[in-house]
């Protein structure tokens, strides 16, 4: 394997709880309320994927594009604070060491991902970045576009990239998309929501081993 492609929220940034949290509010100014486990559901995906699935499971009466701009000036003021994900700064800089080359597949939007990498300096070792509203991307996670693209950036072909994910919509696209999959497992998730990974982790501090002995 020579290339690493990386999914962003709950795997390197800890923003999954800040999304839900404005997605709860936004559906909540327009009467509406919403489980944790669409919430759940909702991971991976990007913004207008999530508001439609929302607006339809919670019966909102508002269209997808009311409901994001409801949420957004809310996640924007929240974003800037995420802490990363316990072992992420030290998985770069092994992949770094290792000379593996490395890559963002990101639902995010580049305003989204540019608030988020702010504080963040040690993100900068990926400098390939594919987001959720690329002018390449047709489809957004679970398809397999955004890790193909993101490979593509690497000049590699998808088989011959690791990439990490914590989601099932995006464990289901980079299994899509031919990568040997290594999946963060979510909290409250179930190993059967992840078919096709080739390893499940509960902790980014056990990948640099499985990095080093699966090639």
């Amino acid at each position: 394997m020579k290339g690493c492609l990386f999914d962003l929220d709950g795997l390197l940034l800890d923003t999954e709880p800040l999304h839900g949290a404005a997605w709860r509010a936004a559906v909540e100014s327009f009467g509406g309320s919403v489980e944790d486990a669409t919430l759940l559901q909702m991971r991976g995906r990007n913004r207008q994927d999530c508001a439609r699935l929302l607006v339809e499971h919670c019966q909102l009466p508002i269209h997808a594009e009311a409901l994001i701009a409801a949420q957004q000036p809310i996640a924007r003021g929240q974003l800037g604070r995420a802490a990363p994900m316990d072992g992420a700064p030290e998985l770069l800089a092994h992949c770094r060491r290792g000379g593996l080359a490395m890559a963002l597949a990101t639902s995010s939007s580049r305003e989204s991902l540019a608030l988020k990498l702010a504080s963040h300096s040690w993100l900068g070792v990926i400098t390939a970045r594919i987001t959720g509203d690329h002018p390449d991307l047709p489809r957004g996670k679970p398809a397999p576009d955004i890790f193909l693209l993101a490979a593509a950036a690497l000049a590699l072909p998808a088989e011959d990239c690791w990439a990490f994910e914590d989601s099932p919509t995006g464990c289901r696209a980079a299994v899509a998309a031919g990568c040997r999959v290594v999946v963060l497992m979510a909290p409250g998730a179930r190993e059967d929501d992840y078919p096709g990974a080739s390893h499940l982790v509960r902790y980014l501090s056990e990948i640099p081993a499985l990095l080093r002995t699966d090639r």
